[in-house]
């Protein structure tokens, strides 16, 4: 009997139409994970609210990106999972779902079912209950009907592990290289302050300064992970302290996410005299609608707007051979060392 490995990305919609967009942002939204509201104020705000009036906008988007072969999500993820599959051998069926949209967990997980063990991995490196929590419940959800059940080993984070950090490093270094950059921005995706409160975290932190190292205080802590890559990566790179920010986009609605936010920054470093920038998006392994549409168009069109030079757009780690080691270090030890 194989061991499977199971990866699950966020999604995408199946076509760059306002349909395919519409269905995808219903499914996505609805998440009580996502949205955690309860299921009447959450029903209303997504299906009479943000679906309707922002599914126009966001298939514009998904159009500007969208390529000859399909989602970039989905062909950047598919390439990953080819990759690591061939690194591993045939002991192991590597297979990949997305959490909304196709191909769906359910279908996935009917062609593991003669797996004697299943590793799941959401590949999302800082783990969140809106991303990781969701695609892990998910996944036991379906697996839960199974008569009968493999085992299962879940990783729910790899903020830190060393083939990722080198992974993104070397993009880094790639991206950078004989180029004048005064200055560099690591992007995570936000999340709603709320949702840090929610994770019980007990860490001394004002939300507003980056936060103190990982302990037991703040081990679930999104905001406190990211700033932990971000750390992991400048000692790789030998940056300084005023060399790199860290902030957090993809805001939605009127509530207050987790600050500081991407597009505030970019006028602070503009007055500050800095023409010259590089961005990269450590809290995405391929590249997708926030990195590509989000940040390398929109945030690039500001950055001109305010009058920068330079605006250098580093791509996620997609399926770099650092990154595929790393996903086949933590399979074949079960666990993020």
């Amino acid at each position: 009997m194989k061991k499977g490995i199971l990866l699950v990305n966020l999604g995408t919609p199946d076509h760059a139409d306002g349909r395919s967009v519409y269905r995808y942002l219903k499914q996505f939204l609805n998440d009580p994970r996502v949205i955690d509201l309860p299921n009447i104020m959450r029903w209303v705000l997504t299906n009479l609210i943000i679906v309707p009036f922002r599914y126009k906008n966001t298939t514009r988007a998904y159009q500007q990106i969208w390529t000859t072969e399909g989602s970039p999500l989905f062909i950047n993820s598919q390439r990953l999972k080819n990759a690591l599959a061939h690194v591993l051998g045939a002991e192991y069926q590597v297979e990949l779902a997305m959490r909304y949209g196709n191909p769906s967990i359910a279908s996935v997980l009917s062609h593991l079912q003669n797996c004697s063990e299943i590793t799941v991995i959401p590949l999302f490196p800082q783990y969140s209950s809106a991303a990781t929590g969701s695609a892990i419940e998910a996944v036991l959800q379906q697996i839960s009907q199974q008569w009968n059940l493999p085992t299962i080993f879940c990783i729910n984070e790899f903020y830190e592990h060393p083939g990722f950090i080198d992974a993104y490093v070397d993009m880094l270094k790639k991206a950078s290289a004989n180029k004048n950059i005064e200055h560099f921005i690591l992007s995570y995706h936000g999340l709603p302050e709320r949702h840090l409160t929610k994770s019980e975290c007990q860490a001394n932190c004002d939300h507003l300064a980056a936060c103190p190292a990982i302990d037991m205080k703040n081990a679930f802590c999104y905001r406190a992970q990211c700033y932990q890559t971000s750390a992991r990566i400048a000692e790789k790179l030998q940056w300084r302290s005023n060399q790199y920010t860290v902030a957090f986009q993809s805001r939605l609605g009127r509530t207050a996410w987790i600050k500081p936010y991407t597009d505030h920054v970019l006028p602070t470093l503009y007055q500050q005299g800095i023409k010259n920038i590089a961005i990269v998006c450590p809290s995405f392994v391929a590249d997708c609608l926030e990195t590509l549409e989000e940040v390398n168009i929109r945030l690039r069109a500001d950055w001109e707007k305010l009058g920068g030079n330079h605006f250098e757009f580093v791509p996620c780690i997609n399926d770099h051979p650092l990154w595929i080691q790393a996903l086949a270090d933590m399979t074949l030890r079960r666990h993020c060392p």
